[in-house]
Formats: C-alpha cells, structure tokens, sequence
C-alpha cells in the first residue's frame, strides 16, 4: 500500500462505480457526484436521455422505446460505452473542462476484491475514456476502511463488511493490506428480491419497482428485531385482477423470508474468521467489525450480527461514501504509510 499511496497522491480525481450509485471525488474539490448508476436512452436515435436521479425514476414508467440501463453491474463496468456517457453527464462540461486542463490527468477508482483481470481493465478504459492517462485500481475494501477511520496501517486487526447492493465483501486488515476476505454474492438488492418473492406467493400482491422501497416499508422501526410493529401496510396491485390493493402483513414473517440471504452473509463472516490467524482474531474480539455501504443502513441488521458473532458491531457514520471518501484520503496525502525499514546488519 505504501507505493500506491505515492501513486495514488498524483491522482486528479477518483471514482467509486456501485451497482447502485457512482460518486465522484475530485481533488480539492471534494465530493462532487453522488448519483444513482443508472441511464435512460431512446433506442430508436441512441441519444442520452437522462442519467442519475431522473433516470432511476424512470425506471418502470418509460414507453417502449425508452430504455433504462445499468453499465455496473456488481462493481464491475459491463458496459464501458455507456458507463463513459454516463460519467460524462454526472461530471458535468465545466468539471471535465477544469480537469481535462491537467497535465497527464490521472484518475483512480475502486475494484472488488476478486475482480478479475477482464473487470479491472474494463473500468481503466472507461476512465480512459474520460481523458485519463493513468488510472490506479484501488481494492474497495481498503478504500472503505480508510474512509470510514480505521487504523489500516497498523499492525492490529480491523475487520470491515462492505454491504454493496449486490454483494457483500468481508475482510480482516492488517499493516495496509489484507489478511483474509471473502466475497458474498448477496446484497441489499436480494433482501429486496427476497421480501418482493414473499408477499407475491403468500399475498398475491406485486410491489412497484421504484415507487415503493419493499425493504424500508416492511421493515420499519426496529427493522429484524422481533421489537418492532408486528403487522404494516403495504399498497401493490393484485397478481390476479391487476388493481391496486392493500394487504396488512405480518412482519414476522417478512423477517424470516429475509434470513435465507442474511445467512448466506454470516457463512462469509464464519469463513474468513476460520483461516484469520488467532492472535488477529483476538484483537477483533474487542475491536469488533464495521459496516459499510448502502445495505449497512438495513434495520437491525448490525444488531443480527451482534447475536450471531458476539463481537461489538458497528456502522460507519456514513456508510454510503466511506470508499469514495477513502481514496479522497488517500488522494489529499491525509494518510501517513507505515514505513518499514530493513534493519541494519
């Protein structure tokens, strides 16, 4: 990690490509885009129509011939044509005008931990694309625990869960690199698939794909405690006739058609612990582990881990952007590497 710090200090701005949303970080300039990672086309001209917010709430509601496409797809670009378009858009003419006046414009950017070697290239050339000369791959996991405080550089354990919309990556740190991880194919948008499944076979009732968040109507309150409300409302349309109607569902059982994934996540916690060295486990018995990203926010999700760990469980304040502001971090030269010297002879 120390010869990418050195590196990473040259860049000019960074990019966080989600699944669910992209964020910008310019240096000196701070956050500038946070936005939904979505684009609206017309297939017939293959004009842009929209991109970001707009272009989420077109999702469902467009004709025939508008399109509404995601080009990340698990942190990895799989369409590099219009993930460009798109970026190109969010950033704006005047912020692409200000950095294309850089000379030998570098930019870095996050990668899942397993990405492969066709993933990593395919986001160097959508930066490419934008006017990058060099791009510096960044392993999100990093990113994130710099973003959100932990102490990476340190010789002590620091475990970190990235809870991405479409995958979940948990991994222990130590000395600025990692240790074990471990990388789920679950996120926030197969708690939503799961809670979408259950009212469909036991109400008949189909949620609308946008206009009603399945995860934070039916899991209100104290979200997958049994302390919360034990019946809530939830308007859809009827399988059968098509109109609109409300069931009154039981939140109980929303909890246990949600647990099916949420197990899959506690396998990934169990995995890495066992091959984690036991004196970084012990150090991670009292510093416990950090949630970040979107799906961190999920009601009662930190307090399921508790039970089923019984290690402390913490949120970063704001989960959302820890990696994005991680490599801001690492960008302004806020970040000091540990320096190991080879001892004399």
């Amino acid at each position: 990690m120390t010869v990418s710090l050195e590196q990473l200090r040259r860049c000019h701005f960074a990019v966080d490509l989600g699944a669910a949303r992209t964020r910008v970080y310019v240096k000196g300039a701070g956050l500038v885009v946070d936005e939904p990672s979505a684009a609206a086309m017309n297939t017939r001209t293959g004009a842009l129509i929209a991109v970001g917010e707009l272009a989420e709430k077109m999702t469902g509601r467009t004709p025939s011939y508008i399109k509404v496409v995601r080009p990340v797809s698990g942190g990895t670009v799989v369409d590099i044509e219009m993930a460009q378009r798109m970026l190109r858009h969010l950033m704006g003419d005047r912020m692409r005008r200000a950095l294309r006046r850089k000379p030998r414009l570098r930019a870095a950017a996050c990668t899942p931990h397993d990405a492969d070697p066709l993933a990593q290239r395919a986001t160097i050339e959508t930066l490419v694309g934008l006017g990058a000369r060099r791009v510096e791959l960044v392993d999100t996991l990093i990113a994130a625990a710099v973003g959100c405080g932990l102490p990476v550089e340190q010789p002590e354990a620091t475990m970190i869960m990235v809870c991405g919309a479409a995958a979940t990556q948990v991994a222990v740190l130590s000395l600025g690199s990692i240790v074990t991880a471990e990388r789920v194919p679950v996120g926030g948008e197969a708690v939503d698939h799961a809670i979408v499944q259950h009212l469909r076979h036991a109400h008949e009732l189909i949620l609308p794909s946008q206009s009603v968040r399945p995860l934070q109507i039916a899991l209100s309150d104290n979200g997958l405690t049994a302390h919360g409300p034990s019946t809530t409302e939830i308007h859809g349309r009827d399988v059968a006739t098509g109109l609109a109607r409300s069931v009154q569902v039981d939140t109980a059982a929303v909890r246990n058609a949600i647990q099916t994934p949420l197990t899959a996540v506690l396998d990934g916690i169990g995995k890495v612990l066992r091959v984690c060295p036991p004196d970084l486990v012990a150090d991670l018995a009292d510093r416990g582990i950090m949630m970040v990203g979107g799906s961190a926010r999920l009601p009662g999700f930190d307090q399921m881990l508790r039970q089923a760990t019984g290690m402390p469980v913490h949120i970063a304040e704001q989960p959302d952007i820890c990696a994005a502001q991680g490599l801001g971090a690492m960008m302004e030269g806020r970040i000091e590497p540990l320096v190991l010297d080879p001892l004399a002879a």
